[in-house]
């Protein structure tokens, strides 16, 4: 498993665990298959912005390929 850093590392229809917004606080994680990727920037330190495909958009903390 790597962590969620690098645009690169993530690809539509990855499984991975993401935090919500509004799980920012507790790093409650949430898994779901990438839809979208949000952040346009290389690597960001908290990690990607994702779209899942369910809907929910957070930033991913763990990929599990």
């Amino acid at each position: 498993m790597t962590d969620g850093t690098k645009r690169a590392d993530i690809i539509a229809g990855l499984k991975v665990s993401i935090v919500l917004k509004q799980d920012q606080r507790t790093g409650k994680p949430t898994e779901g298959i990438v839809r979208d990727i949000l952040t346009k920037s290389a690597t960001h330190p908290h990690g990607i912005k994702v779209r899942l495909e369910n809907g929910l958009v957070g930033r991913v903390k763990t990929i599990h390929g």
